[in-house]
């Protein structure tokens, strides 16, 4: 059984056991969390999917910690110009880890 759920504007597959990073959640590290938008449920074969999204269906999941991601760097430059510009990001993330799909 697996899931297609959306959270911080991106999608996710999961299925029970699964550990991803998302964006940053409000939530304490130990705590649960249900993600309510689900887009697809396919169980054993049997597919539901959402318009937009599956009623009654969510994702229940452990936040694990809460971390930052690897440092990216924006690097802009005009030749022959003398303008370079160096910024670094590092995107806030939280883990998760998913107990049990609801359908």
């Amino acid at each position: 059984m697996y899931a297609v759920l959306e959270t911080g504007s991106k999608q996710y597959r999961v299925a029970a056991g699964d550990t991803l990073e998302v964006e940053r959640l409000d939530v304490e590290a130990g705590q649960a969390v249900t993600f309510d938008k689900v887009l697809l449920v396919n169980n054993d074969g049997k597919v539901a999917v959402g318009t937009p999204t599956v009623a009654l269906a969510s994702v229940v999941a452990d936040v694990v910690s809460h971390i930052r991601g690897p440092k990216l760097i924006a690097f802009k430059m005009k030749r022959r110009k003398g303008y370079h510009r160096k910024v670094g990001h590092r995107q806030e993330l939280t883990v998760v880890k998913i107990k049990e799909i609801k359908a």
